[in-house]
């Protein structure tokens, strides 16, 4: 990892995340090799004892097998499977030992479409549009081809393009016939982009207090913003 990424991903996550919208992720697999143009990311923070305390982070209430990776060092993938229904994935930010990472929400396909569409498909009975192939967390994960075979792995730095596509394809190629992970940023970074408390997350942590969810304006793949609901128990 190049020292300027590494210098970036060490940074508290409210600040890494709007870095990562228009930055490219590739994910080479046997099944085939998709690229996202990031549209949509969150941040999450550290331990309720740690400088930047998040109480809708799998951090906060410590490290655990679960969530170690999160722990880990800056630049390496943290996947989780949720709801027992799909994956998501985040890259994980700040110094090993400290935690926080970037959910990665929402992604246009500019690379791979046949085998994003392919994964897609093998849980649905019908062929999902293209702006929404990546649209959420569980569904970017599944496009990408990431599980939790994936967790704590080290994402390839492919360092700053203009072209971040470019760049990605570039490093397929490159790459090819191999199983990695990669991240492209974008130069310039986008100067205009959303901000809104986290979507679906309960308690304090969806709150406007944490106006952690970045994405960038008028991308049909962003996924709609939506508060968490609280469930009530029925009363005869």
């Amino acid at each position: 990892m190049s020292p300027a990424l590494h210098e970036l991903l060490s940074r508290p996550a409210p600040d890494v995340a709007p870095r990562l919208l228009g930055a490219v992720l590739v994910c080479a697999r046997d099944t085939g090799t998709v690229a996202l143009r990031l549209t949509e990311v969150e941040a999450y923070g550290g331990p309720q004892d740690s400088d930047l305390p998040d109480p809708g982070a799998h951090t906060f209430r410590g490290r655990t097998a679960r969530n170690a990776a999160m722990f880990g060092p800056p630049g390496h993938l943290y996947v989780y499977f949720t709801y027992g229904l799909h994956h998501a994935v985040n890259v994980v930010c700040r110094p090993e030992g400290m935690g926080g990472g970037i959910l990665i929400r929402s992604g246009e396909v500019v690379l791979g479409t046949e085998p994003a569409t392919r994964r897609r498909l093998a849980t649905r009975s019908s062929e999902p549009p293209f702006a929404t192939l990546a649209r959420g967390p569980g569904n970017t994960a599944q496009a990408l081809g990431l599980t939790l075979a994936d967790d704590a792995a080290a994402i390839v730095d492919l360092g700053t393009s203009l072209d971040p596509v470019a760049r990605a394809r570039e490093a397929g190629a490159d790459r090819e016939g191999t199983t990695w992970t990669g991240l492209a940023l974008a130069e310039p970074a986008p100067e205009e982009f959303m901000e809104t408390p986290r979507t679906g997350v309960s308690g304090e942590g969806g709150t406007d207090a944490f106006p952690w969810r970045f994405a960038l304006s008028g991308e049909p793949t962003v996924s709609p913003y939506r508060r968490a609901t609280v469930k009530r128990r029925r009363t005869r």
